[in-house]
């Protein structure tokens, strides 16, 4: 299974925290849902879950699970 670099998976839980946050505070709800949706299947695609509870909570488990420094990291894969 490919793994995401903690890099993505760091910025994709703070794009989710920060839309979750936000979402319900008013202003344009279409386009902050539609966000939250975007960032929510980019999370469980990339931890290999089908749930955004499990995908927050793989992604933070793996997160804690980084390897020693000076382990090699998988390549970073860039989001849109």
């Amino acid at each position: 299974m490919l793994l995401a670099h903690p890099a993505v998976l760091e910025e994709l839980l703070r794009r989710y925290d920060a839309l979750t946050a936000e979402h319900g505070k008013g202003g344009d709800a279409a386009e902050a849902a539609r966000r939250l949706e975007d960032v929510s299947y980019t999370l469980c695609v990339t931890t290999g879950t089908r749930d955004i509870t499990s995908a927050v909570a793989a992604a933070r488990e793996r997160l804690r699970r980084r390897p020693a420094p000076g382990t090699p990291e998988p390549a970073p894969v860039a989001l849109s």
